[in-house]
């Protein structure tokens, strides 16, 4: 099989697993007691915060552990509304994550104000829209790094900058979850930011969310007060290692991964367009990740393709793994300015850490000889 939906998830990568490997079997300590036996555990999950820590710029204390990116999306976004008894309105973006969405969606349900702002037909959102969206009752704006669907890179640094300079009591949270592997993740003028282990070659299950130093979030589970009260549940020893593990792996690997990861992609969106008559790279104008390809073959339903890849022995995705195999058409898609029919008509093809030049060429051929015979 050759994988090509590393958006959805990653293989673990080499020493991760063996990382975690202790902690699987024998070290079986809960953090939370005074003994030997908890304290090894203790000790294991406060180094792994501390590498964690440094490899994103911050303290210790400001990493939260979580169950993966959509629990630090809600702790994010629930956390600061929440919280925030003067201000309890969202603004995001219409391409967001249904981690994101969803939060949102139910915040409007409860009474909270909730702006969405469009974006253009390559899926990027203006300064300028973003600051004009909030309001007086704003307490925070969430924008993706990377889009889950395209790959499309936004600023965050300068939307950050520019929500901070007109409203700095308004606080910016950032799901980084898609981007890790390709981009500089740094706190900067980020308040909160969200990463998944499963997504940068760590353990599915594991997962943090970044709050900065100062800044309280009203938690979303309720308990024993773990994490400093912000996050209650007995901590994964194995996934915090694991994606300790990971994450500085994936750092040591981020030059090699941008150069060789987009020249498989890049190999593979070339030979596509040139073997498909009509093919469509959604979001083509815009700064994409090097490991996101998102393409439209007109006349071919999306499913029908899928299926046929499937067969063939390649794996893709209609969109986000969150909603795969539904009938439920793209959101992404559709703000960009696609018909329902367009989006049901592509295909997310993802790279990682693991794939080959092989594997692009390969699968690029089977694309296109599967595509002339359903066309």
């Amino acid at each position: 099989m050759i994988y090509l939906d590393h958006a959805a998830t990653t293989p673990m990568r080499p020493g991760v697993l063996e990382d975690m490997g202790p902690f699987l079997v024998g070290e079986f300590g809960n953090p939370s007691g005074v003994h030997e036996v908890s304290r090894r555990a203790k000790n294991a999950l406060e180094e792994a915060r501390e590498r964690i820590a440094a490899v994103l710029g911050a303290r210790p204390m400001e990493i939260v552990f979580t169950s993966g990116g959509t629990e630090s999306d809600n702790l994010a976004l629930k956390g600061a509304v929440y919280n925030n008894t003067a201000r309890s309105g969202l603004v995001t973006v219409a391409t967001e994550h249904d981690a994101v969405l969803e939060t949102a969606y139910f915040l409007r349900r409860q009474g909270h104000e909730v702006s969405l702002v469009g974006v253009d037909g390559s899926g990027m959102v203006s300064p300028e829209d973003l600051v004009a969206a909030i309001t007086e009752q704003t307490a925070v704006v969430s924008v993706m790094t990377a889009n889950s669907e395209t790959g499309v890179l936004a600023d965050v640094a300068q939307l950050a900058s520019a929500v901070k300079e007109q409203h700095p009591q308004v606080l910016f949270h950032t799901d980084a979850v898609q981007a890790f592997n390709s981009e500089d993740v740094a706190t900067g003028h980020m308040d909160m930011i969200s990463l998944a282990g499963h997504k940068l070659g760590g353990p599915k299950g594991s997962g943090l969310l970044y709050v900065r130093e100062g800044l309280h979030l009203e938690p979303v589970l309720h308990g024993g007060g773990h994490e400093l009260g912000r996050r209650s549940g007995t901590q994964n020893i194995a996934g915090a290692v694991g994606m300790a593990t990971a994450m500085e792996l994936a750092v040591a690997d981020r030059e090699r991964f941008r150069m060789v990861v987009a020249a498989i992609r890049d190999d593979f969106e070339k030979r596509a367009l040139a073997g498909i008559d009509g093919a469509v790279v959604n979001g083509e104008e815009a700064v994409r990740t090097p490991q996101h390809l998102n393409l439209r073959v007109p006349g071919v339903r999306n499913q029908v393709l899928l299926m046929r890849l499937d067969q063939a022995g390649v794996a893709a995705s209609a969109g986000s793994a969150c909603q795969s195999g539904a009938a439920k058409v793209s959101h992404v898609l559709e703000s960009m300015g696609l018909t329902p029919e367009q989006a049901r008509e592509t295909v997310r093809f993802s790279f990682g850490w693991d794939s080959t030049p092989e594997d692009g060429s390969t699968a690029a051929e089977i694309l296109v000889d599967l595509v002339g015979e359903l066309l």
